[in-house]
């Protein structure tokens, strides 16, 4: 086996190995020589070579959401750290497990001139579980901090840091093991419900109203029965978003849909007394803006790690996975009478058969190419959406239950989302297809500058021109300001960064044209490819903000 010279190189790999953690994604550069030698000539690290460093975080980001486990990315020493931050931040808010382990100089060379180098110590401070900023020599100590560092990663589920100074020459090896650093059990604890939930069941016993709001979730998170005893109840409204990953044919999963349409009353009438979440980030502007105006007189949160006050509103945090809260609590509750929830139904059923309608009459626009792009995706796939319009309008359709949908919900930025969607397309190996609009694409477009992209790997790009979103939001004003500074209108393709990037390349401007293409599109896997999808700069925001007024 070869080794790198250096023993805190040594020390590092050594216990990244003993701690499981086998996805290495390694940013090209010289003073992180000892770490790329070292991971690349051991054979049970799969190592992955991406050479922009804000794509390999986020690519990194991706594998470890599918395979929820750390995955480490390396870089060299200087500004080539800070590029990492977009994902590092991404994965404190979305409780992603993430590593990240720059090369620096030795202290003494630091601030006095020498070429990339920078104050790298605790850069990530505000979001980082974990800053283990080591010493140049191999240590007991520094090998405490770098197990604090993996076991904190992999116990909190989000990013911490470990900054390892290394002196020149870099890259010399040897065929022995010069370290043998003492392992440190995580001692994580198991999670049990300590509350007295009698308390809890009176309350829930006594509510006519009960709404469960549930956010980006992990596929198969939650058992069956107790879904469908929430379903079931019918005191009980369970609001589910896209990224929620869970289905039941009595759950609003369109929630823009059934509200947007609400006056005062209807919101009056919808408050409940009992607001229960779970899962993350909602995308919904709009049920927030509800809850945060009529508020329920009780939220409950459940995560074993945090709780967010979205609302204004939390009053409990039960620090337990949903299975484990519902399977004690359900035991306790009692069936209330109430028309709450078929209330819900039939708006539902009226928002459904309006919705049908209106897409019948529109013309080919973004809202178009979603009505017709989500029924068509495979069954048992992955779908990634990026951030801003696509995220929205998906909410705004039923996925057939057997996709996997995820979505850069942390920060919700629009940095990484193709980079993302690569990496989970290669931690995952199911088809996966990623849908995305031209601004966040192009953002990200050294997504592609990838040579593990797998041949089941498809990109739907919607482009219209500019950042669409930014005509939906409120203060729209057709003006050249606007344009160049907010919509950022552009005549730019991708077909040209397909060829470059040796992927297929699609496009379709009308409906006809569109549903030709999907079938090209996922008839073959020997390549990936990139389906274009050109529409109506102009049109795209009518047809989207008219359609909540004919729901009624």
């Amino acid at each position: 086996m070869t080794y790198p010279k250096i023993p805190l190189a040594q020390s590092i790999i050594e216990l990244l190995l003993a701690k499981g953690i086998f996805n290495i994604v390694i940013s090209p550069g010289s003073r992180n020589a000892p770490l790329t030698i070292g991971f690349v000539n051991n054979p049970i690290f799969n190592c992955y070579s991406i050479a922009d460093e804000r794509s390999a975080a986020f690519f990194a980001l991706g594998i470890a959401q599918q395979i929820n486990k750390p995955v480490a990315v390396v870089c060299t020493s200087g500004s080539a750290l800070l590029n990492y931050y977009p994902a590092f931040a991404e994965a404190f808010y979305s409780q992603i497990p993430f590593i990240v382990i720059s090369a620096d100089r030795p202290q003494s060379k630091i601030d006095i001139g020498d070429g990339q180098t920078i104050r790298q110590e605790n850069v990530f401070a505000n979001h980082s579980l974990f800053n283990a900023n080591l010493t140049e020599n191999a240590s007991e100590d520094n090998d405490a901090l770098i197990q604090e560092a993996l076991n904190i990663a992999i116990d909190k589920k989000g990013p911490v840091h470990i900054n390892a100074p290394f002196e020149e020459p870099l890259y010399e090896t040897t065929s022995e093991l010069l370290v043998a650093p003492k392992i440190i059990s995580s001692g994580s604890k198991e999670f049990t419900l300590e509350e007295n939930l009698s308390e809890f069941a009176s309350i829930w016993n006594t509510a006519k109203k009960k709404l469960v709001l549930v956010g980006v979730n992990e596929p198969d998170a939650v058992e069956q029965q107790f879904l469908d005893t929430l379903a079931n109840d019918p005191s009980v409204v369970v609001m589910i978003e896209t990224t929620s990953n869970l289905h039941h044919p009595k759950f609003i999963n369109t929630i823009d849909t059934i509200i947007t349409p609400f006056t005062n009353d209807d919101f009056i009438d919808f408050q409940p007394e009992i607001l229960v979440t779970f899962g993350g980030m909602i995308v919904s502007k709009r049920i927030k803006a509800f809850l945060r105006k009529y508020q329920p007189n009780y939220h409950w949160h459940i995560d074993i790690l945090r709780a967010y006050d979205t609302f204004g509103c939390l009053t409990k945090h039960f620090e337990v996975t949903p299975n484990l809260f519902f399977q004690s609590f359900f035991p306790l509750i009692k069936t209330v009478e109430s028309n709450y929830n078929q209330k819900l139904q039939n708006i539902k059923a009226l928002r459904q058969q309006k919705s049908l309608e209106y897409l019948t009459k529109i013309p080919f626009t973004d809202f178009k190419v979603f009505e017709k792009v989500i029924p068509a995706l495979p069954k048992n796939s992955q779908l990634q959406i990026s951030n801003s319009s696509p995220i929205r309008y998906a909410q705004l359709f039923d996925i057939e239950k057997s996709i996997e949908v995820f979505s850069n919900r942390g920060t919700s930025g629009i940095d990484g989302s193709t980079s993302t969607a690569i990496g989970a397309a290669v931690g995952s190996l199911k088809p996966t297809i990623f849908i995305t609009g031209d601004i966040g694409f192009l953002y990200d477009s050294n997504a592609l500058w990838n040579n593990y992209i797998p041949k089941n790997f498809k990109i739907i790009l919607i482009n219209n021109g500019g950042g669409g979103i930014f005509r939906i939001l409120p203060g729209h004003d057709e003006t050249p300001v606007f344009n160049t500074f907010f919509e950022t209108s552009h005549c730019l393709t991708a077909e040209l960064l397909a060829k470059m990037h040796g992927l297929n390349y699609l496009t379709a401007s009308t409906e006809i044209t569109l549903e030709i293409s999907l079938i090209a599109l996922f008839s073959d896997d020997e390549k990936p490819t990139i389906l274009e999808v050109f529409t109506p700069t102009l049109e795209n925001d009518k047809v989207l903000l008219q359609y909540f007024n004919e729901l009624v």
